[in-house]
């Protein structure tokens, strides 16, 4: 157990929802309970309790103090009701209380038992905004690729825009019909629809998460996609984009190659056509604009995957958490990088 001195403060917030009592549903803040000594004769300290990050509710409602904390005695993470008894509990030896796990109902709790998230920024504030670098390339440059290993190795934050719209056709939203009619055709999906399904999903990592820095692969797509960001983020920034350059005859290989793995629609000779197409009269233009700008870092696909990831590398580094940036190369990594074989991969010539 760390020493109170050595407890980093407690910054982090969470959000209760979705419990068979409803009073205890609600937002949880860093607890301001004064120091005291606990059943298990710890003594605490602010934000802490039992040597554990503690809080209490936004609302001051509750008869205790802290109303969402850990029991050394009965080891599990625990969440009062208003009065002060115990509704939930966790037996676990968790750092946190479990985000994953289906919580217990203790005896003056009702079912079903709540949802647990925690928060990085204060979810009454705006959402810290996002540092984001743009990544376009025709369907098969190797965008995604390159985009994983950036999240693996470097700490960012992968969002593909293709990504996104198939979760949300699969989810069958209200956008659902539209987004599959334009995909099939190989159109670009209409602009509310992308920006809205990025900024969301933008939010919810950096709330959920703490991570700030994003990749957005496939974005913009066109003039209509910037000027869709514009009115969402402003004009004072423009992001730097990453694009990545490969002849059509390389692109059509790579998707025909990977549909036999990938089982995705639109990877077919007809719909590759259109959607090489389609990125060239709407997506080679937003290219340029970039390069006029000055903001556009041209990678050649054609070099060996380590040097494509070298380059990409080096344009995020500003940005990217040095640590992160020495550790060593996953085996993912590797086979993403042709420096290991995939499993079950014949390694003969």
């Amino acid at each position: 157990m760390a020493e109170s001195n050595d407890l980093k403060p407690n910054t982090l917030f969470v959000k209760v929802f979705g419990a068979g009592l409803p009073e205890v549903d609600g937002l949880f803040i860093p607890s301001t309970a004064p120091p005291a000594e606990s059943e298990s004769g710890t003594v605490s300290s602010l934000g802490y309790w039992n040597g554990r990050m503690a809080w209490d509710r936004a609302d001051g409602k509750s008869a205790r103090s802290p109303s969402l904390s850990y029991s050394n005695s009965y080891k599990s993470w625990r969440i009062c009701r208003l009065d002060g008894h115990l509704a939930y509990d966790m037996t676990c030896d968790d750092e946190m209380p479990p985000t994953d796990k289906e919580w217990h109902v203790y005896k003056k709790g009702v079912a079903p038992a709540p949802q647990v998230v925690i928060h990085h920024f204060d979810p009454r504030q705006p959402c810290p905004q996002p540092n984001v670098v743009f990544v376009l390339g025709g369907p098969g440059a190797g965008k995604g690729t390159m985009c994983e290993l950036a999240e693996s190795q470097l700490g960012w934050t992968h969002l593909s825009t293709g990504d996104l719209l198939r979760a949300e056709r699969e989810a069958g939203g209200s956008a659902a019909v539209t987004i599959d009619e334009y995909i099939k055709a190989g159109k670009l999906v209409p602009n509310e629809v992308v920006v809205t399904l990025l900024k969301n999903a933008m939010e919810t990592v950096t709330r959920t998460t703490g991570r700030n820095n994003f990749l957005l692969d496939g974005f913009p797509r066109s003039m209509d996609n910037l000027e869709g960001w514009y009115e969402v983020f402003g004009r004072e920034e423009l992001p730097k984009m990453l694009y990545f350059e490969c002849p059509f005859e390389v692109l059509e290989k790579r998707i025909l190659g990977r549909a036999k793995y990938t089982g995705r629609s639109d990877d077919n000779i007809e719909s590759i056509k259109l959607r090489f197409d389609t990125f060239k009269t709407e997506t080679l233009p937003i290219v340029e604009f970039f390069k006029s700008e000055e903001l556009c870092v041209e990678v050649d696909t054609g070099q060996d995957r380590q040097s494509v990831y070298a380059r990409v590398e080096s344009n995020l580094a500003e940005y990217t958490d040095k640590n992160l940036a020495a550790k060593p190369l996953t085996e993912r990594a590797e086979m993403l990088l042709g420096l290991r074989p995939y499993p079950g991969q014949d390694t003969k010539e």
